[in-house]
């Protein structure tokens, strides 16, 4: 799990890189939950969490007048 304060560290490159890295591997767990049994579907959750402060942490800078 990663913490606000950490992310605010990290540049937008950085923070839209872990976005989509995020994005890929939510994606693949959730077709395997499809299809099978997940060894552990909590992770889902975890990931979508992280997403949300990644795409919050991202909008602060935006507002803040950071470039995209």
């Amino acid at each position: 799990m990663m913490k606000a304060n950490e992310l605010r560290e990290k540049s937008m490159e950085e923070l839209s890189k872990q976005e989509a890295q995020i994005r890929e591997e939510l994606f693949k767990l959730n077709m395997r939950r499809g299809l099978e049994q997940l060894e552990n579907p909590k992770r889902i959750r975890s990931l979508r969490k992280d997403l949300a402060r990644i795409l919050t942490v991202k909008n602060e800078k935006i507002r803040a007048g950071e470039k995209v």
